[in-house]
Formats: C-alpha cells, sequence, structure tokens
C-alpha cells in the first residue's frame, strides 16, 4: 500500500455515504489522498470491521485499510466533511439523500456514483439530487473502474464531471492519485448516460458468452451498444464526444469484457441456462443494470431513441420473452446503414 499523500488545497475531509464495494474503494482512494474519510455503512458488521480491523470483507475482502478511514451510522457524523461521495445503489439514492440532507450543510459538494436510472420517475442521478438536497454543488464520477483493483492501488482513469470548471478541478486535485486519474468534463448527462446504460449492455453480452455466441457476436454488441448509448446521450442533451470517452466507451469496453463485472456475471447465468432468481441469489452486491434496464427502455422510448440491446434485455429481465426469442429478434432486424 502507497503511504498518503498530503495535498494542499480546500479539501481536508471526505464522507463517502455507502460502504459497499466501491464505496470503500473510494473511501481508500480518499485516505490515500491524504484526507481523513468518514464512511456511512448501513450494515453494523461492516462498520465493526473497518473500525476495528481496517477491512470490510463483507464488500471488499483481502484489502487492508487506511486508518485514515472511520466508519459511522449516523448522516450527522458526515455534516462536517468538506465534501461527500454518494455510493449507494441507483435506486436507493433518492431515499438516502432524503436523509442525508437534514445534516448536508448549504452548498456541499456531492461526487454522485452510482449509475443508473431512477425507475419510475426515468430521472439521472444528478436530477435526483436536485430534487432531494437542491442546495448540493453536483458532481458525476463514473469510468472503467472495478473496485477491487482501484482499492489495491491498481492504475486507474476515470471522468469526474461538473459544471463548475473550478469546483470540479478542487475536487479531481483532491482524489487524484498516481494510480487513480480523474479527467475532467463538464458534461454530466454523457457521464451518467454512459455509467447507466453500460450496465444493460453488459448483461447482453455475458448472455452471448453464456451461450457460446463466439467472440465476433462479443464485439459486435458492444459496438452496436455504444452506438444505442451514444444516440441516447445525445437526445437527453449530452456531447457525443464525451460518450467515446472514459465514462462511455471506457467503461463499456471493461463491463462487457469480464465475469468481473457484476452485470456481467449476472448475464453469463442467464445465457447458461438460470434463471434470474438463480443468477441473483446470494448476491451482496447490487447488479445495477437489472434495475436500471425498465428505466433505459423508458427514457429510451420516451425521447424517441432506438435502442434494440437494451429493448431486448429489459423484455428478458421482465420475463416478457425468453432468451433465444430476444437473440432470434435481434439478429432478424432489417438491414440498414452502419451510420
Amino acid at each position: 500500500m502507497s503511504a498518503p499523500s498530503h495535498k494542499a488545497g480546500p479539501f481536508g475531509k471526505a464522507g463517502v455515504i455507502g460502504a459497499g464495494a466501491w464505496g470503500t474503494a473510494l473511501a481508500e482512494v480518499c485516505a490515500r489522498a491524504g484526507l481523513d474519510v468518514t464512511l456511512w455503512a448501513r450494515e453494523p458488521e461492516a462498520r465493526e470491521a473497518i473500525n476495528s480491523e481496517h477491512r470490510n470483507p463483507l464488500f471488499l475482502p483481502g484489502v487492508v485499510l487506511s486508518e485514515r478511514i472511520s466508519a459511522v451510522g449516523d448522516f450527522a457524523a458526515l455534516a462536517d466533511c468538506d465534501f461527500v461521495l454518494a455510493v449507494p445503489p441507483a435506486q436507493h439514492l433518492r431515499a438516502t439523500l432524503e436523509l442525508f440532507s437534514w445534516f448536508a450543510p448549504e452548498g456541499l459538494p456531492i461526487i454522485l456514483c452510482a449509475k443508473g436510472v431512477e425507475q419510475g420517475s426515468l430521472k439521472l442521478m444528478s436530477e435526483v439530487l436536485a430534487e432531494a438536497l437542491p442546495s448540493a454543488r453536483a458532481a458525476v464520477l463514473s469510468g472503467p473502474s472495478f473496485a477491487a483493483e482501484v482499492a489495491r492501488g491498481l492504475p486507474t482513469a476515470v471522468t469526474l464531471a461538473c459544471a463548475d470548471a473550478a469546483l470540479g478541478k478542487a475536487l479531481a486535485q483532491a482524489i487524484a492519485l498516481p494510480t487513480f486519474r480523474p479527467y475532467l468534463s463538464d458534461d454530466l448527462i454523457g457521464a451518467e448516460i454512459g455509467g447507466a446504460v453500460k450496465n444493460v449492455l453488459a448483461i447482453a453480452c455475458g448472455v452471448a458468452e453464456g451461450r457460446g455466441l463466439g467472440r465476433s457476436a462479443h464485439a459486435a454488441l458492444i459496438t452496436r451498444g455504444f452506438a444505442e448509448l451514444t444516440r441516447l446521450a445525445v437526445a437527453k442533451g449530452a456531447r457525443a464526444e464525451t460518450l467515446a470517452g472514459l465514462c462511455g466507451l471506457g467503461d463499456l469496453v471493461l463491463t462487457c469484457s469480464s465475469p468481473q463485472s457484476r452485470n456481467m456475471s449476472v448475464g453469463l447465468a442467464l445465457g447458461a441456462g438460470q434463471t434470474l432468481e438463480q443468477a441473483l441469489a446470494g448476491k451482496l452486491s447490487v447488479a445495477e443494470g437489472v434495475t436500471s434496464a425498465p428505466a433505459v427502455r423508458a427514457l429510451a422510448r420516451s425521447l424517441g431513441v432506438e435502442t434494440p440491446i437494451c429493448e431486448a434485455m429489459a423484455a428478458v429481465l421482465a420475463g416478457e420473452i425468453g432468451l433465444d426469442a430476444a437473440i432470434e429478434g435481434l439478429l432478424a432486424r432489417p438491414l440498414k446503414s452502419e451510420a
């Protein structure tokens, strides 16, 4: 483990909401960057292990955590943090932020790290934040990153999107490490759509792998999925070039190419013949693509955007169609221009 660096800057204390694998890994990043970290953990056993053993065997086994990290179960303990990383599952972000809003100071910077589209409202996470905690200053962290690798200090590059350029730069400097490089953007929508849709596409890639459809089909799914992702993001107001970066193409390639991805692993299980219930059984961590798929499909329909792969996966996950029928439907689509 590398020694923490002590940086000059406006931030000295970071808060992290959510002690799952990704939240714990980001807490470790902040600690190594020289920040004191207060980590809100819902599970009492996680809090106990983090505080007494500097480990989180429940969600991030095998990683020794910095002594700069203290785990708490009370949102009030985050009130004196200079900024907060919000890392609950996407479908629980609103409720979590509403609880935290009682203790959040005015103008608190909040880095949104959940990747998804809220069911029902079809809101992106920044839109949920604007409703649940209107005074907060929003940023979005997204990009190709596996929690275990980040926590072990392996090289990782991500996108940090913030509409306020000065705030984005300060936040990036606060959490940056030689092995954790945030690249700045002002396109929050692009960063959010990239992170949300790639999870659905990763399930599709897992299905193709589990069905033994071959590497050519896998490459086609990534490429045509990237086209869907970009179309949807642009229709929502993002810039296409944002999706060609880390938070779009980068995250898509990683998540669709490794069984270490929770979403791809669900697809692998489905492709091998398991039911959705069997594929999800015993998993503590959330596969965001499963819960975001119906919202992504509904959002695309509301914007008049064609997303055939996401449509097919949403239908499969909802039990509306079988896997073989979904695959046949995609293969039977009319021939068209690639552009």
